[in-house]
């Protein structure tokens, strides 16, 4: 994703998934697209942000924690994370935090 989120005013949380990828492709690349939709249909979910060269990061932003769970259990997003050990991913981390406070800049 190339924008930065627009999210609400903290509180909230942020869900940071820190990956290093296997070689090629191997579907992942339409199964991210896949999950980046889903993931704005569920219930609690603020925004994306996604970098890669290398070392991915990709930090999703929600209003609680419940609907961080909620995620986690969706079937369809069950299959990918099961894809994600057994196919494209050397290793990842992924860490939950809350959001107390936030300010940016933007050039008008």
């Amino acid at each position: 994703m190339t924008m930065i989120a627009k999210t609400p005013a903290a509180p909230y949380y942020a869900v940071i998934f820190t990956s290093l990828r296997t070689d090629g492709d191997n579907g992942y690349g339409q199964m991210a697209e896949a999950m980046e939709k889903l993931a704005a249909e569920q219930p609690g979910f603020l925004g994306i942000e996604s970098a890669r060269d290398g070392l991915g990061i990709t930090v999703s932003y929600w209003e609680s924690l419940e609907s961080i769970a909620a995620w986690k259990q969706n079937s369809r997003h069950l299959v990918a994370q099961e894809r994600g050990r057994n196919t494209w991913y050397e290793e990842f981390k992924v860490r939950i935090c809350r959001v107390e406070r936030d300010y940016g800049f933007e050039r008008a």
